[in-house]
């Protein structure tokens, strides 16, 4: 029983020390990776998925504070399955994307919450408002490649996304689900 504490006590410590050779900055890697939001209208749920994301993210797991996020998403490249919701989330009373064309997220600071997993303290701007953010995260490392995932809810109308008749949050809740599976290599 004592050998089986020691390994474990021993464990974060190897996998510590592999993960120092990794500290880079990492850029996103579309091959593999999705941005889905989720959100439901009249009680159905749908989800959609921002397209042609890019990130860059300079981050030590062992020394998490120094991190740096920057990520940027075209809302113009939206993708959902239905012509007519996509036509009403571009639109003025949502994303409004003639105005607004890019949500973005930045982060400067992340702490470690176990050996894999992270917070970053970051920013959302979308529509020209900007939001603090606490962004879990899971980070694994394969090779040269990261693997980030998380899920995280948003308020909209903390956004502005939801003007006149979508402001009503009877028909569509003000939450909306982001669930976030990406894939970075180092630069």
């Amino acid at each position: 029983m004592r050998k089986f504490f020691a390994k474990a006590a021993l464990a974060p410590l190897l996998l510590a020390s592999s993960l120092s050779a990794q500290a880079a900055t990492w850029v996103m890697d579309p091959e593999g990776s999705s941005v889905i939001f989720k959100y439901s209208y009249s009680d159905t749920p749908y989800q959609g998925e921002f397209k042609n994301v890019t990130a860059t993210f300079e981050i030590d797991p062992l020394s998490p504070a120094n991190c740096k996020f920057e990520v940027n998403i075209p809302i113009a490249d939206i993708y959902v399955d239905s012509e007519e919701t996509l036509s009403y989330m571009l639109d003025i009373e949502l994303f409004d994307v003639d105005q607004f064309p890019t949500a973005r997220f930045v982060a400067d600071k992340c702490t470690l919450d176990s050996l894999n997993s992270f917070t970053a303290a970051g920013q959302v701007t979308i529509r020209d408002v900007t939001q603090p953010i606490s962004f879990p995260f899971k980070l694994d490392i394969e090779g040269m490649r990261f693997r980030l995932t998380s899920e995280v809810t948003l308020q909209r109308l903390d956004f502005g996304v939801g003007q006149g008749y979508f402001a009503n949050t009877s028909a569509i809740p003000n939450d909306v689900v982001v669930t976030v599976d990406v894939f970075a290599k180092m630069q």
